[in-house]
């Protein structure tokens, strides 16, 4: 009898006891709101701040609404306008170029790699379309860091990192997110940190924090923020940058505190759970998974892996005949978006032309989740069942 898998793949870790407490703390006293505060008193949104910076060795962190509202804030602290034009990878999600367009700007589309990272060779033909690269760090796939910021002094290009499937990675010793100007993260419910839904946002540059803080909502109070640039920094903008709510509360902060000194064991949960999917898929014929580098320390909170040059038909019947079995595939390559898995030719708010070698990658990616509700046991027997089903439809399609 074939295997079948019977677990969620929505299914989170619950928030930690200590969260949960901090979390009523918050809930008992009333005030939810990012500057209601006693006398003399950081709050729960501060601490994150101070800690999140200390954790990725930034000057300074402002903890907003999203993920997407950082990236969004990113592009206005760097004043872009309206029609102005913004390179992000065509391999991503969403909110990366909807980030984009939410400012009235018009994402340009750099390529992808059969490593699911930006293809750089790409990014040098475009790069004098732009001042600015929002590069995102799809599904945790981080390109050749050093690399890529030499690609960007060449063209004077400003990085921003789009670090939602990144956090608590690094480039040869280097935290995601501190190789550009900027760093934006997210703890939605399926990144790194829980927090429903949040983001963070990370610069050394004062005169990016002054103007992300006052953006974020700050009504005059930006003292009160966890890390606070100069008065100065203050003073040259603070009277002719509009006000954009979007601050993270006091009790999306009280659980995700609990949840960042952990995050590096967590890190490692993930990766003991992709090593376990990887090595039963590692050698399937027709199926390629995609090798890291030495120099990246990823966070395998998602497995990818390529059927290239296989037909739409055969894909489709490789994910439909997986989730018979309980496990859920997300195919980049259909012609309809489905869930999360959009791509740049979805999205008819942002022109695009063909690629045709990008084009040939996203058709044969399939992604999975590997929440950390399931057991490395659970993994192998994913493992299996994926490996069992591409065998079978490659079979039936050679005979």
């Amino acid at each position: 009898m074939s295997e079948v898998f019977t677990r969620s793949f929505t299914q989170q870790e619950p928030i930690p006891e200590e969260g949960m407490r901090a979390a009523m703390e918050v809930m008992q006293s009333g005030r939810l709101h990012r500057y209601n505060l006693s006398p003399g008193e950081l709050g729960e949104v501060g601490l994150l701040e101070q800690e999140f910076a200390a954790y990725t060795g930034a000057k300074y962190a402002l903890a907003v609404a999203s993920g997407g509202y950082a990236m969004a804030t990113a592009l206005r602290a760097l004043g872009v306008q309206p029609g102005e034009k913004v390179l992000t990878n065509a391999f991503t999600l969403a909110p990366v170029p909807g980030a984009i367009a939410s400012v009235g700007a018009v994402p340009v589309f750099v390529g992808v790699t059969e490593s699911l990272t930006i293809d750089l060779e790409d990014l040098i033909n475009k790069a004098g379309e732009a001042r600015i690269l929002m590069l995102s760090h799809m599904r945790g796939h981080l390109c050749d860091m050093d690399r890529l910021v030499e690609v960007a002094c060449d063209h004077g290009l400003t990085i921003i990192e789009d670090c939602a499937h990144t956090m608590g990675a690094a480039w040869n010793g280097m935290p995601s997110g501190r190789h550009g100007l900027i760093g934006c993260y997210s703890t939605q419910t399926y990144k790194h940190m829980n927090s429903g839904e949040g983001g963070l946002l990370v610069t050394d540059d004062a005169d990016v924090m002054a103007k992300a803080a006052i953006l974020s909502g700050s009504y005059m109070l930006y003292g009160r923020h966890g890390t606070v640039p100069p008065e100065e920094a203050f003073e040259a903008i603070k009277y002719d940058t509009p006000n954009i709510s979007g601050r993270m509360d006091h009790l999306r902060a009280a659980i995700l505190r609990p949840q960042l000194k952990a995050l590096d064991d967590q890190c490692a949960k993930w990766n003991a759970r992709y090593a376990a999917v990887e090595d039963g898929l590692r050698g399937t014929p027709g199926l390629t998974v995609v090798e890291r580098p030495e120099a990246e320390r990823y966070v395998g909170s998602s497995i990818q892996f390529l059927l290239l040059d296989w037909s739409d038909a055969a894909i489709a019947e490789v994910v439909e005949r997986c989730g018979r079995r309980g496990v859920e595939l997300k195919w980049f390559g259909g012609a309809e978006p489905v869930g999360f898995t959009s791509r740049y030719d979805s999205w008819r708010y942002a022109p695009s032309v063909p690629m045709p070698a990008s084009d040939r990658v996203l058709k044969g990616i399939l992604d999975m989740r590997l929440p950390l509700t399931f057991t490395l046991d659970d993994c192998a027997l994913i493992a299996r069942i994926i490996r069992a089903e591409v065998g079978a439809v490659q079979q039936a399609a050679a005979s």
